[in-house]
């Protein structure tokens, strides 16, 4: 009986890894294409965009300068890390994505602040 029990917690563990595992991948897809802000709580200006690759590589121009700032990013279950190059400094940073579908993205950052994009075709 204790064996048969230890099969099932094993079979449950390795389904609820496996539902885990789709969601950070559904997540990880979403999120490629180029995003643009549509409500910014952060320094990021409206209007600014950011693409997100298949390959792990964002670049985001910054609207008013047009300044284009490149770097690479990973999206680990509702968190996105990012790693940029500005000038001759590296910044990183980790925020949480609060929504993500095909059209919406919402994100985090550490101080509560929210930023808003939209899909662009």
């Amino acid at each position: 009986m204790q064996r048969l029990f230890g099969l099932a917690l094993g079979a449950l563990i390795v389904v609820t890894a496996g539902f885990s595992t789709a969601a950070d991948d559904d997540n990880a897809k979403k999120v490629i294409g180029k995003w643009e802000v549509t409500k910014s709580g952060s320094d990021l200006p409206t209007g600014s965009t950011v693409e997100f690759t298949k390959d792990g590589k964002l670049t985001a121009i910054i609207k008013g300068d047009d300044t284009k700032i490149e770097g690479t990013y990973k999206v680990d279950k509702e968190k996105l890390s990012v790693k940029l190059k500005v000038g001759d400094q590296s910044v990183e940073e980790t925020v949480t994505i609060t929504k993500l579908t095909e059209t919406e993205l919402e994100l985090k950052d550490k101080d509560a602040k929210v930023d808003v994009f939209k899909k662009v075709k």
